[in-house]
């Protein structure tokens, strides 16, 4: 495979996408779902944590978190729903999209806060029927997969809840983590259905929109925090940090943009995420290869070529019923790790939240499936070199899929046919038919940042 860096036109962004709601279908088929993976394992209940920050299973059914303060949905084998809910969030309990009941407790708010209908958890468990389950699941956010030991008995929700749910039920009753029925193989949010893509693409589409704002406005001399603002968009919350960093990262130990100016020369990275898609880039702050800092002028043949060569690779070959291991071990021979210094997992699993889970990882036997989000996510790491970095987020679509979001989102399906036109015809990847991308910029890297007109791509 030979790559050019060289002028090329850059990608369309689409303004003005309105946002699109899940279904009253989508929510449903959800519950189905895990209502079916229940009775699969034996389930009687599943107990559902949520706080800001690990919310997305909670979400998955109930369509909203609850800020400020700790959460918890009962689903038993029956669908019967029971929110758990602290002071702030009571509110939310009648716009909740999956019917249930509900109960307070102030133990899940905030500090200081009224103690009004204070009583022990394990009561308010009792009176849901929890005390009659002989097998229940508990719901965080993580999967633990130790080489040894058992990842189901490890959990992952504040102790004050594991312990009441333990005092709840019987001596005999199983407690499992079982976050598998969500994210693992599987698990009912590892594929989506064409409304819940039409549902995320909205947040893929806006972080690339920002992330070519951004990559437009790098000029010597410009703040961090004005790049940084320029990866905000439409009042939406970001699902990950976002980064505006030149220079040396970490000063202080601080993540965030600073009043810090770009200097010519400087290597600067550039992230920003929303609901459904993550946007990266990482380079160097000049416009030539002669402008390389002393010992890194090999940069481009050292680094970046090889890094798009594989992004190339993942692109091309990927498709329905693939196991993640093969995937992996394409971009092992494309970009050895012994020599690129990379150890995460190349592509991961997308939703609510930016990193959700992910197939991709050495020998895994799970299949690539229609519906599923991916986030391309190879990070080299290199001594002495500054990284590359292309992050964008697709979805691996069969022709039922596609044809799906062709009927139901004419638009949609308008915005995803330029996306593959340009990258076939402009950056001259050969696509993979069943990968639909979500993003304007996936696989348009320009590793020189004040040369905007040159990015690389496939020589033909």
């Amino acid at each position: 495979m030979a790559i050019t860096f060289g002028p090329i036109s850059a990608p369309v962004k689409f303004s003005d996408v309105e946002p699109v709601f899940l279904t009253d279908d989508t929510l449903l088929q959800r519950k189905n779902t895990l209502l079916a993976g229940m009775q699969r394992e034996g389930f009687d209940w599943l107990v559902i944590y949520a706080d800001k920050e690990h919310g997305g299973n909670f979400e998955y059914l109930t369509g909203f978190i609850p800020r400020f303060e700790e959460g918890l949905l009962l689903l038993n084998q029956s669908g019967d729903c029971t929110l758990v809910l602290g002071n702030e969030n009571l509110k939310m309990a009648r716009f909740s999209r999956t019917s249930a009941a509900l109960v307070h407790t102030p133990y899940f708010s905030l500090p200081n806060q009224p103690m009004d209908n204070e009583a022990p958890l394990e009561s308010l468990f009792k009176d849901a029927g929890l005390a009659n389950g002989d097998k229940v699941g508990l719901v965080g956010w993580k999967m633990f997969t130790p080489a040894a030991g058992n990842g189901r008995a490890m959990f992952d929700l504040p102790y004050f809840i594991v312990d009441a749910i333990q005092r709840t039920l019987s001596d005999n009753a199983l407690l499992e983590n079982a976050i598998h029925l969500f994210i693992g193989d599987h698990g009912a949010r590892t594929t989506c259905n064409a409304n819940e893509i039409a549902h995320y693409e909205y947040g893929a589409n806006l972080a690339s929109n920002c992330m070519l704002e951004a990559l437009n406005a790098i000029e010597v001399g410009v703040r961090e925090t004005e790049l940084g603002a320029l990866l905000q968009a439409e009042g939406q919350c970001n699902t990950v940090v976002t980064i505006a960093a030149t220079g040396s990262r970490f000063d202080k130990a601080n993540l965030y943009p600073t009043y810090k100016k770009v200097q010519r020369g400087d290597p600067l990275s550039l992230t920003t995420a929303f609901k459904g898609g993550l946007s990266s880039r990482s380079g160097f702050v000049i416009a030539e290869q002669s402008e390389l800092p002393p010992g890194q002028q090999d940069y481009l043949d050292r680094i970046a070529k090889p890094y798009f060569s594989a992004v190339v690779a993942w692109l091309e070959n990927i498709r329905c019923g693939m196991s993640g291991g093969a995937l992996y071990q394409l971009i092992e021979q494309m970009l050895p790790k012994e020599r690129f210094g990379w150890h995460l997992n190349p592509g991961h699993l997308v939703a609510d939240e930016e990193w959700m889970s992910s197939p991709i990882y050495h020998h895994s036997t799970e299949l690539l499936k229609s519906g599923m989000m991916l986030q391309i996510d190879i990070i080299p790491s290199v001594p002495g070199y500054n990284g590359a970095s292309v992050e964008e987020c697709v979805v691996l679509a069969d022709a039922a899929l596609q044809s799906d979001i062709r009927n139901q989102y004419p638009a949609l399906w308008q915005r995803i046919e330029t996306r593959r036109r340009y990258l076939r015809e402009t950056i001259g990847i050969q696509l993979s038919e069943e990968i639909l991308p979500l993003s304007n910029s996936v696989a348009y890297l320009r590793p020189f940042f004040l040369a905007k007109d040159l990015a690389l791509s496939v020589v033909s």
